[in-house]
C-alpha cells in the first residue's frame, strides 16, 4: 500500500466529516482522555487537485462513501446531539474551537460557558465592529464568510461548478422558468462556508423579498473535494431559494444544504428544514404579505446550523472584484462586486 496514499486519506479528510468525527471526538476527550491530546493544535487545509492524479483519486475515494451514506439521517443526529445541553457542552466547544481555529475573540459572547448547547455556539453572534459592511452605493457585499468554490457569468443557461463539470441554472433555482429568465445573462458567486466560519447569513444589498422556494435533494457533503468530484452537486442539494427586488434588478441567494447541515433558518420564515419534504414548495410574496419586506444591506437574512454553501445570482451586476478567484478567502461585509 503506498504510504503516501494513506496519509492523503487520513490527514485530508473532508470538513463536513471531520467536523461530525471532530464532535465526537472532543466530547471523549472532554470527559475523560486528556492525557492523549498532547496539548497539540492540529490544522487542516485544503487543496486543489489541479493535475496531480493522486489528488484526483484522493478525492474520488473520499467522496465514494457519501453515495451511500444515509444523508438525512445523518443529518437529523447531528440535530440532536447539537442541542443537547450540559456541564461537558463548554469542553466540547473549546475543543472544537482549539481544533479548527475558531476566533472565539470576535463573539459577543467569548466565553464557551455562555452558551447552553453547541448549536448556539454554532450561530454565535459577532461583534458589529468585526465585520463592516461595504457603505458604496453600487456594491455588492460578501453575504458569509468563506472562500470562492467559483464565480463567474451565467452561459447558456449553466453555472460553472468544477474543471469539465456545468450545471444546470433552471435546476438550480427550482424550476420555474419565469425566475432562471431572469439571471440567464447575469453572474453568479459560490461561496464555500467550512466547520470554523461564522454561520449567519446577510444580505449583500438592500432588496424586497419576493419568492422563496423549498427544493428537496441529497445531502453530499459541499466540501472542496466533493464539488471536484460530484456532478452539479448544488442542483442535487436540498436548498431555499431566496429572491430579491434590488436596484440591480433580481437577486436570488441560495442556501445550499449539506451533510451535518442539520437546519436551513430564514428570519421571516424561521426553521425551513428540517423537515424534509419530498415536494418542491414555491412561496410568492405579493403587496399584502407580511414577509414582503425591504432587508437592508449587511443585515442578517438566515443562517446555517453547521457548514454550507450560499450562491448568489444577479439580472445586472457588473461583475466580481479581479482579486477574487477560485480559493479566495471572504468576510462577511466585505466587497465583493458592483452593480
Amino acid at each position: 500500500v503506498d504510504v503516501r496514499l494513506v496519509r492523503a486519506i487520513v490527514w485530508r479528510l473532508p470538513d463536513d466529516i471531520r467536523c461530525f468525527h471532530s464532535w465526537m471526538v472532543t466530547c471523549i476527550w472532554s470527559i475523560g482522555a486528556p492525557h492523549l491530546r498532547g496539548g497539540k493544535t492540529v490544522h487542516y487545509t485544503h487543496s486543489i487537485s489541479g493535475k496531480n492524479p493522486l489528488n484526483a483519486f484522493v478525492d474520488r475515494l473520499k467522496s465514494w462513501p457519501l453515495n451511500v451514506l444515509p444523508h438525512h439521517f445523518v443529518s437529523r443526529l447531528v440535530y440532536r446531539l447539537t442541542r443537547i445541553e450540559g456541564r461537558l457542552v463548554p469542553s466540547v466547544i473549546r475543543a472544537f474551537s482549539k481544533l479548527f481555529n475558531v476566533q472565539l475573540d470576535e463573539a459577543v459572547h467569548p466565553d464557551p460557558s455562555h452558551y447552553r448547547t453547541f448549536n448556539e455556539f454554532f450561530t454565535r453572534e459577532l461583534r458589529s465592529d468585526c465585520r463592516p459592511v461595504d457603505t458604496s452605493s453600487n456594491g455588492i457585499a460578501s453575504p458569509v464568510d468563506g472562500c470562492v468554490s467559483q464565480l463567474g457569468p451565467v452561459k447558456d443557461g449553466t453555472l460553472y461548478q468544477a474543471k469539465g463539470i456545468n450545471y444546470s441554472l433552471l435546476d438550480l433555482i427550482g424550476g420555474r422558468e419565469a425566475d432562471a429568465q431572469h439571471f440567464s445573462d447575469g453572474h453568479f458567486a459560490t461561496l464555500y462556508l467550512s466547520p470554523r466560519d461564522y454561520h449567519r447569513i446577510h444580505m449583500p444589498m438592500t432588496g424586497t423579498l419576493t419568492a422563496m422556494h423549498y427544493v428537496p435533494g441529497r445531502l453530499y457533503s459541499v466540501a472542496p473535494h466533493t464539488v471536484r468530484t460530484v456532478s452539479g452537486i448544488f442542483a442535487r442539494n436540498e436548498r431555499v431559494v431566496c429572491l430579491f427586488d434590488t436596484d440591480a434588478g433580481k437577486l436570488a441567494m441560495i442556501l445550499v444544504g449539506a451533510i451535518n447541515v442539520a437546519a436551513i433558518e430564514t428570519v421571516w420564515a424561521g426553521l425551513i428544514t428540517p423537515p424534509n419534504s419530498k415536494h418542491i414548495r414555491h412561496l410568492d410574496y405579493d403587496d399584502h404579505s407580511d414577509e414582503r419586506k425591504q432587508y437592508k444591506k449587511g443585515k442578517e437574512m438566515g443562517r446555517f446550523n453547521m457548514g454550507s454553501t450560499v450562491i448568489l445570482l444577479t439580472e445586472n451586476a457588473q461583475g466580481w472584484e479581479s482579486a477574487l478567484t477560485e480559493g479566495s478567502s471572504v468576510r462577511m461585509g466585505q466587497l465583493i462586486g458592483k452593480f
